[in-house]
């Protein structure tokens, strides 16, 4: 038989996160918004555990995984890497596909590799809850699973467009034992705000951002949960591209490009970083390839520059491509992809030329995300077919130029939750959500004045 699964066994669970920041020889440090200086240990750790602050600011290569959370991983890692032979079969392309799958998890996504991290630290600093922000509802899910096994109480905002959207997330969060609130909300002042000035708004992850960070503030008990874009959340996430440089041995084979999907950007570091450390330490050269919604550009039409990671301006300030933190993008299905701003790490990697952003518009994603399925048997979610995208895209270039490739996507999720967006696909109402010139400029607007670093 062709092969087509590659495995690992428990014992080959990493047993320390890589950190992104080593990898990009550190990033900009964060400042107070006040100041303008550099943000205190003291000032981060009124909303981050002591450890997870250490972690923030490290430049050490890795950080020990505790114990208790590597043995929680093993209910579902290693996760398994597979050939798409089928997909590469119905693209005619010489290309060799390979896929990372996330979607193995309980809460089928790869969010639970830092939400068990972040409840167990948490614990540690005598929390009892946590509350968190969700865009699609796999952060959510993520936390309330971790709040479930590590028997603590869980909030979460979710995106008000997705929490009508997606109401099979919202039932597992509750499942789980999570409450969970359409944001914006009027149980916090900066939901209030929002809904004066639009009573109609859809939401957005900034937005609901605000709401985590105020309910935590104002409820000292909770820990405020992040799911994405910091450097100790791409660490966490860096479990996925450890084992699948171990399965590409089991392949005998090495990927030339690297494709993830891009919104706040922790799945994508988690499974490129690992293959970025070996480049740099003299090992094959490898293409990195971002791939991100039209309708939320971050990378490819966004600023670097100093801007909050949420929208009423509660946060640091972080040196990091941004579309502005009062950016409402439109109400794209992949809500996972819908941040304004995205991870310093990656962030430096683009802007260095380490890895490459393209955007791509949300029927083309779609189109690859439904050949996938068809190929391969698993109904990707929408942030996946970003990636299926992009991958798609270098393989029928291979197939053009005659050169057989190597290419490893990122699917990062399945898409069992989500068939309302494929329903709207196959049925040919489902909207491109162009962003328009105005709403990216009122977007840009946002950004505060310039930081001098």
């Amino acid at each position: 038989m062709d092969n087509i699964k590659y495995e690992l066994t428990e014992s080959d669970i990493p047993h320390t996160w890589y950190n992104p920041a080593y990898d990009v020889g550190g990033i900009a440090p964060i400042l107070d918004a006040a100041t303008r200086e550099p943000v205190s240990r003291e000032a981060l750790a009124r909303s981050m555990p002591p450890a997870l602050v250490e972690q923030e600011l490290s430049l050490e290569p890795e950080f020990e995984i505790p114990e208790p959370v590597r043995q929680l991983y093993a209910q579902w890692r290693s996760t398994p890497l597979f050939r798409a032979r089928r997909l590469e079969k119905a693209l005619d392309t010489p290309a060799r596909i390979y896929y990372k799958f996330e979607g193995v998890a309980p809460t089928g996504s790869f969010k639970p590799n830092t939400a068990l991290a972040q409840a167990h630290y948490n614990k540690l600093a005598g929390k009892t809850g946590l509350v968190g922000e969700t865009g699609a509802g796999q952060w959510g899910s993520a936390v309330a699973l971790a709040g479930a096994l590590f028997d603590m109480k869980t909030k979460v905002f979710m995106v008000r467009v997705s929490f009508e959207q997606k109401p099979y997330r919202r039932t597992l969060m509750e499942t789980y034992g999570s409450v969970c609130t359409a944001s914006p909300s009027t149980e916090t002042e900066s939901g209030l705000a929002v809904l004066a000035e639009r009573p109609d708004h859809p939401g957005s992850l900034g937005v609901a951002k605000s709401e985590a960070l105020q309910f935590a503030l104002a409820n000292p008990e909770y820990g405020y949960t992040r799911g994405s874009g910091l450097n100790h959340v791409c660490a966490h996430q860096s479990v996925i591209g450890q084992e699948a440089v171990k399965q590409f041995e089991l392949a005998d084979d090495y990927p030339d490009i690297v494709v993830g999907a891009a919104g706040g950007g922790s799945n994508l570091a988690g499974l490129a970083f690992p293959f970025l450390r070996k480049k740099l330490a003299g090992g094959r050269d490898i293409r990195l390839i971002a791939v991100e919604p039209a309708a939320c550009p971050t990378l490819t039409r966004g600023r670097i520059a100093y801007d909050h990671a949420d929208s009423a301006g509660l946060t640091p300030l972080f040196r990091m491509h941004t579309l502005g933190h009062k950016f409402i993008p439109p109400a794209v299905h992949a809500g996972g992809l819908r941040a304004h701003n995205i991870a310093q790490v990656v962030s430096r990697a683009v802007e260095d030329g380490l890895m490459e952003a393209v955007a791509v518009r949300q029927n083309d994603c779609f189109e690859a995300g439904v050949l996938f399925a068809r190929a391969e048997g698993i109904v990707p979610a929408p942030e996946s077919t970003h990636a299926i995208r992009g991958a798609v895209t270098e393989a029928l270039r291979c197939r053009e130029e005659g050169v057989g490739k190597t290419i490893l996507l990122g699917l990062s999720g399945h898409g069992d939750f989500d068939l309302v967006a494929y329903q709207k696909y196959l049925a040919g109402t489902l909207s491109d959500d162009a962003l328009s010139d105005q709403a990216l400029q009122d977007g840009l607007d946002s950004i505060p004045s310039p930081v001098l670093v």
